[in-house]
């Protein structure tokens, strides 16, 4: 739906005289709440003459209102399963909600919960949690951490997957990821394992599925309340779909290339397997030609300018390696999309803003985590497609980033990188949302922000063009709340709503939540990997329409503000 051609008009309270012509999109309900009346300015009187003034209507601008989750700290449960700091933790949260912020994010660790042993979980600590956000009036975000915390950029607490799990890894140190050196990552499993049963006669995505089952039995309640609005569920290292390509605990700082990650024996197995069914039995994983950690694609063989990622060998095992990930996150969707079957609750997944090396030819540090994306093939709408299948809303990082911010050797393109996967999401019908990726206080992020959420800005008569799902900004601690931070925070997610008073069930407005769907029938992925084809993204204006900057809310959000109070004493 295009903007309303009055939509830079002089605003003014209803006249009784007025009589407007009705838009196509109004509602019975809509006429009931109008209470703000147009004038077409002359840019309009001169590109549509015989415009009629109309009403407009916060209803029309529901579909605008894009809601904003805090992720809570990470160690917001201890390590022994208990509650930390709750009575300081509740103040915190009635400060976010006295900013109208939507609801919080939170990890639910399975290093925590089922760290005792097979299927012994203890949901306590999140129950107390969980009932405090719903005391508070907050939603929630929900993540299936299946991932260790600590070793990563911001982790400030050391959370292991559970020791039972790395018992067995010290008798067998392939069910983690491995880099060429043999260096073994113990931040999750290695995807390797998805179908072996090694754990106690299950396999890795049986354990996954049976934590989820046990989260919706022992959160059956707050499930029926609503209070629990999306499952996030983790697919790799720090819950996001992709290879620990880059730890720090290894040594790694941007902006290295990372490396590969497929060393264990299982996935070594696979790969001669795919090899010698595609009559090349002789091809091998790239070796030390691909570099270490922080070497720069031009030292490299493997990623330099018309290196061997581009001979028939080095396209294949990129497609082994990119394809491996996907049919992971298919098939671990498909079980959370079983678990949660009939709840009226939403899945996502988190993909990676890997944004450096993004204007070298080799995209290095993508191919390294898993995402096969080059000039000439999309590497994220493949996923977008698989994603499609379940439902999922797919959440992207580095929302906050421009490329002016970013270090000129790295070859970084977060606007652009934004810019492609939001787009490949819209293209394949699903969802998509955002975060930031790194702790930010100020107006330039919150900017960017605004502009990634609403690309083509607020549209006045009804749904934007284009927008995402929601936003989860990263994250609630003192810094936040100190008064000068908090102040400009509160204006952003004013902003973020699109001036209008807060919306509880936003959703109901753009997307609604229903009960979840069975998943589609499993998309094969060669059928997946034609949605490689590259296509130009979607424009995106080169600035927000609704900036933190101007001084507070706009005169229609204030005028809107005003007209629902008085519509709420009335009510009472």
């Amino acid at each position: 739906m295009s903007n309303c051609p009055w939509a830079h008009g002089t605003i003014v309270i209803q006249a009784e005289e007025a009589q407007p012509r009705e838009a196509s999109n109004c509602t019975e309900r809509d006429k009931e709440i109008r209470s703000v009346h147009v004038l077409p300015t002359s840019l309009c009187s001169t590109s549509n003459p015989d415009l009629t003034p109309r009403f407009l209507t916060q209803r029309e601008m529901e579909a605008n209102y894009v809601p904003v989750y805090v992720m809570l700290p990470l160690d917001v449960v201890s390590t022994d399963n208990q509650l930390q700091k709750p009575d300081e933790l509740r103040e915190m949260l009635k400060c976010l909600k006295s900013a109208d912020v939507d609801g919080v994010m939170l990890d639910v660790w399975w290093g925590i919960v089922e760290n005792e042993g097979p299927e012994m979980y203890d949901w306590s600590a999140y129950r107390a949690l969980f009932q405090m956000i719903k005391e508070e009036g907050l939603a929630l975000q929900a993540i299936m951490s299946f991932h260790q915390c600590g070793g990563n950029v911001g982790d400030i607490i050391y959370i292991p997957i559970p020791k039972w799990i790395r018992e067995i890894g010290e008798s067998n140190p392939d069910i983690f990821y491995t880099n060429y050196r043999g260096t073994k990552n113990e931040e999750c499993l290695s995807l390797g394992v998805d179908n072996q049963p090694l754990f106690f006669g299950r396999t890795a995505i049986e354990m996954y599925h049976d934590y989820m089952k046990s989260f919706r039995e022992n959160m059956a309640d707050f499930l029926a309340a609503g209070l629990i609005k999306d499952i996030e569920v983790g697919l790799g290292p720090a819950g996001e779909m992709r290879y620990p390509s880059y730890p720090e605990a290894q040594g790694w700082a941007f902006p290295g290339i990372g490396e590969f990650q497929c060393y264990d024996k299982y996935l070594q197995e696979d790969f001669k397997e795919a090899a010698a069914e595609v009559g090349h039995p002789e091809w091998e994983m790239p070796g030390a030609d691909a570099g270490e950690y922080n070497d720069k694609p031009e030292s490299t063989n493997f990623f330099e300018t018309n290196g061997t990622y581009l001979t028939e060998e080095g396209k294949f095992f990129l497609k082994w390696y990119s394809s491996k990930l996907i049919v992971h996150a298919d098939q671990i969707l498909d079980k959370a999309n079983l678990v949660f079957l009939g709840c009226k609750v939403k899945l996502a997944t988190k993909v990676a803003g890997i944004h450096w090396w993004y204007f070298h030819p080799s995209h290095a540090a993508e191919l390294t985590s898993g995402y096969y994306n080059l000039t000439d093939r999309d590497g994220y709408r493949p996923i977008a497609r698989m994603l499609s299948r379940h439902y999922v809303i797919l959440n992207f990082t580095c929302a906050e980033m421009r490329n002016s911010e970013q270090p000129e050797e790295a070859k970084s393109g977060p606007e652009e990188l934004v810019q492609q996967v939001l787009s490949a999401g819209w293209r394949e019908g699903i969802l998509v949302a955002c975060e930031n990726a790194l702790s930010r206080y100020d107006k330039y992020a919150y900017n960017q922000i605004l502009k990634n959420a609403r690309p083509n800005g607020v549209n006045k008569c009804g749904p934007p063009k284009l927008r995402i799902f929601g936003m989860t900004y990263l994250r609630l601690s003192d810094e936040l709340l100190k008064e000068d931070h908090f102040s400009l925070f509160k204006i952003f997610v004013k902003k973020m709503h699109a001036d209008l008073n807060y919306l509880p069930n936003s959703d109901k407005y753009f997307a609604p939540i229903e009960p979840m769907a069975r998943s589609k029938a499993e998309i094969p992925i060669e059928e997946l990997l034609e949605a490689t084809k590259p296509e130009e993204p979607y424009p995106f204006n080169s600035e927000t329409d609704m900036p933190v900057d101007t001084g507070g809310s706009s005169l229609l959000g204030t005028i809107f503000s005003v007209f629902g109070k008085i519509k709420s004493i009335l009510i009472r």
